[in-house]
């Protein structure tokens, strides 16, 4: 199985971000802009999970964020992966940094602990909003998401969701939740 384990902003987040990006969507022809359904924030990638992993994950990821404490966070701001002159990817940025460091790092040691292989360099917080079909100068989209900044929320639990490539809409991914893990009560 393909899998992630996710921070899902709430509807009213999702709802505000795709408001902001609406106007923006015709004028991005170019872009490949992610469905509503499917932001999230990925804290680990998990390309290939056998059904025997899939337990000894649960519960691990149950263990681990158990013993994190929820926190506020909020989306500000934007950039593109790899760079702005050679664009593919079009995102949110995600905050506060440390905390989601911790989480992503929860997330990678459950995995590890449950002979779990995670794919993927180096954590950096942020939430997808579009894709390009090829490396593009992108300066003037990031002008636009460094204007965003979403209503504030408290981050309650991470997500492991199951990512089945071609199944969704126009032969894009189709994502079920399998497991939601609580985090502790904020202090």
């Amino acid at each position: 199985m393909r899998l992630f384990v996710a921070i899902i902003p709430p509807v009213e987040v999702v709802e505000n971000l795709t408001d902001f990006l609406r106007p923006r969507r015709d004028a991005g022809a170019e872009l490949r802009w992610t469905d509503p359904e499917h932001l999230h924030l990925t804290l680990a990638f998990l390309p290939e999970v056998g059904e025997a992993g899939l337990d000894r994950l649960t519960e691990a990821l149950t263990e681990r964020c158990a013993a994190l404490p929820a926190a506020a966070m909020r989306l500000s701001g934007g950039n593109a992966f790899p760079n702005p002159y050679a664009a593919r990817v079009l995102f949110a940025a995600a905050e506060p940094e440390p905390w989601l460091g911790n989480v992503a790092r929860a997330a990678r040691n459950a995995a590890g602990l449950a002979g779990v292989v995670v794919d993927g360099g180096r954590f950096h917080p942020h939430v997808t909003v579009a894709r390009l079909r090829r490396p593009t100068e992108a300066t003037r989209w990031i002008r636009i998401l460094q204007g965003y900044e979403s209503p504030g929320w408290v981050a309650e639990s991470a997500c492991l969701v199951q990512s089945r490539l071609g199944q969704g809409r126009q032969g894009r991914p189709l994502y079920d939740v399998l497991a939601e893990f609580p985090f502790a009560p904020a202090s």
